[in-house]
């Protein structure tokens, strides 16, 4: 730290030592003189469409929508009100999601944009080539039936492949499985708590303490069970070996 405080303050004496030149910035808005001007035009709106729409696109085209659902359905069966926080349930479930998706990612990555990038192969064919690692994430974890509904929605012929399955069909399927995945685990989560709070409301009914909340008594023993059978790690495991 004190190295790193001295480097500081010796680019600073250099700097101080010279004439320091303020870069400007201009900010004009011309019409395109050339096709070329307007196509880099649109590709820089296209992007910053992206950049913009990029969290809505993590929701609905990875798996964060599963974790963070059974991370609420958890803390609902726990009873433990807003413990864990909602802003670490969100972050846990970030984490976890980047794991899950980095392979994806990288393999988008190394066939799409970077060829695109080296300026290898065209927009179009880097597009097809950056999705088609996606696509073939979310059918490995979409259910055939909810697949087929879109499909009958729009009345298209079923695809030969998976590039010919298009965005605007996959990303709403994978969607409705990945919510039907999530409420199956969370059912399966509640169950054992629910069966503590059965017997901890049969002992206080039986004992003639009715106007004392079952949940109060049943809340430690709840987060005892779920610490001794090391929960956090049994839930993750499991949730990523259900990943396809």
């Amino acid at each position: 730290m004190f190295k790193l405080l001295i480097l500081v303050l010796a680019f600073a004496s250099g700097l101080g030592a010279e004439a320091v030149t303020i870069p400007t910035m201009n900010f004009e808005l011309s019409a395109p003189n050339t096709p070329e001007q307007l196509v880099n035009s649109l590709n820089v709106l296209v992007l910053l469409t992206l950049l913009f729409l990029a969290p809505s696109m993590v929701l609905v085209m990875t798996t964060f929508t599963r974790f963070v659902i059974v991370f609420g359905f958890l803390r609902q069966a726990l009873g433990t009100q807003q413990v864990p926080p909602t802003q670490l349930l969100v972050m846990l479930a970030m984490i976890l999601t980047f794991y899950v998706m980095e392979p994806v990612g990288t393999e988008a990555y190394e066939s799409g944009i970077k060829p695109y990038i080296a300026e290898e192969i065209g927009y179009e064919e880097a597009f097809d080539k950056t999705t088609l690692p996606f696509k073939n994430f979310m059918i490995r974890n979409t259910r055939e039936k909810d697949l087929a509904l879109f499909f009958r929605i729009r009345e298209m012929e079923n695809p030969a492949t998976v590039a010919d399955v298009p965005l605007s069909i996959i990303i709403p399927a994978f969607v409705i499985s990945e919510l039907k995945t999530a409420f199956e685990i969370g059912f399966l989560l509640f169950l054992p708590f629910l069966v503590i709070d059965m017997v901890v409301a049969s002992i206080l009914m039986s004992m003639g303490m009715m106007m004392l909340p079952p949940v109060m008594i049943s809340l430690p023993f709840k987060i005892l069970i779920f610490v001794l059978i090391d929960g956090w790690n049994l839930l993750i495991g499991n949730l990523i070996a259900s990943i396809k």
